[in-house]
């Protein structure tokens, strides 16, 4: 995997060419391979056609699998996520995109309300997943840039997958594909072209509810997922330097959360930094510190720590953003407070 330092919100000091497909490819290699093994799966989405959508994710898949199975729509994330709910009760498997997943707030009923709620009202489960580029780093401002989980994480019969490996972008896929339940699936748009990954011989699936434990350590955990995964490498990497080792516990999923991972590394190495995108006020480091007081603070020898982004929009300005976002300089001085607390 590789990754450039064109932002400083993620890591690694170098960029490299890297091998294997980049994250956008390794999302649209699930798709094509989910839909040609199975033809009940379609895709829905403004643009996604001809065009190939605004980032290109879908890009050739029409001409493929024809119009029928990647069908355009109009400006309308209600209506769309309606229709894919409706084609779902007649036995369709349907992926949505949303073309910047900030605007999935004018589907929010039919999601939360609806394809949610859907099995437990009357036993009619709805496969469907919801799809689209989330996350700041590129200049898009408070209405392109949005990490939406926290608004979602409270809705029993959602899950909610957010990958920040192209491997994993490709394996949480297909599983939320065939999960039978409203999956939503958060792609950070700034790791689409800039990490890339060694896709796995086979099927290459990864289960929706498995955290990995992306490095080793003994001294302080970090718990995070997405884009600030790569955040969370760079400064345990930097910190090694120095004689302390940080463990790395990417979550992959937020619902269904891998609780049992979380612990057992809370309770190994008893200090605990939660970081993401998202903002600090409810976000899912709130959550997460209820769970690790509740089930684990006999084991801690310091506070739970948040590193978050502050309780504002995102802004436009890259000096501003650069500010705003929760990076590795952040981070670095979290982990140095809580390691001599």
């Amino acid at each position: 995997m590789s990754l450039t330092t064109e932002k400083p919100h993620l890591g690694q000091a170098e960029a490299t060419a890297g091998r294997g497909p980049t994250y956008l490819e390794a999302i649209r290699q699930a798709l094509l391979e989910e839909m040609q093994q199975d033809p009940s799966v379609y895709l829905i989405g403004q643009d996604i056609g001809h065009f190939g959508g605004a980032f290109k994710v879908t890009q050739g898949l029409q001409e493929l699998f024809g119009e029928n199975r990647v069908k355009d729509t109009p400006i309308s994330e209600s209506g769309m996520i309606g229709a894919a709910i409706g084609a779902s009760m007649l036995g369709l498997k349907v992926v949505v995109e949303m073309q910047f997943i900030d605007f999935i707030a004018c589907g929010y009923n039919q999601l939360v309300n609806f394809a949610a709620l859907c099995r437990y009202r009357w036993g009619q489960g709805v496969s469907i997943v919801v799809r689209g580029p989330c996350g700041a780093g590129v200049s898009g401002s408070a209405f392109h840039s949005q990490c939406p989980e926290a608004h979602f994480m409270p809705t029993p019969g959602l899950k909610i997958a957010f990958p920040a490996t192209a491997e994993d972008a490709r394996g949480l896929l297909k599983a939320a594909i065939r999960d039978p339940d409203p999956v939503l699936f958060l792609e950070h748009k700034f790791l689409y072209r800039r990490i890339r990954g060694e896709m796995p011989a086979g099927d290459g699936l990864v289960p929706l509810g498995q955290a990995a434990v992306r490095r080793r350590g003994t001294d302080l955990t970090i718990i995070t997922y997405g884009a600030t995964v790569h955040t969370a490498l760079e400064a345990a990497e930097t910190l090694a330097g120095v004689g302390y080792a940080l463990e790395v516990v990417d979550l992959r999923t937020l619902v269904p959360l891998d609780e049992e991972t979380m612990l057992d590394s809370v309770r190994r190495n008893n200090k605990v930094i939660l970081l993401h995108e998202t903002c600090r006020n409810l976000g899912p480091g709130a959550e997460l510190s209820a769970r690790i007081a509740e089930k684990a603070f006999e084991y801690l020898d310091g506070p739970i720590v948040r590193v978050t982004a502050p309780d504002s929009p995102t802004p436009y300005s890259p000096p501003l953003e650069k500010a705003w976002l929760p990076g590795v300089e952040q981070l670095l001085s979290a982990a140095r407070g809580l390691l001599q607390y």
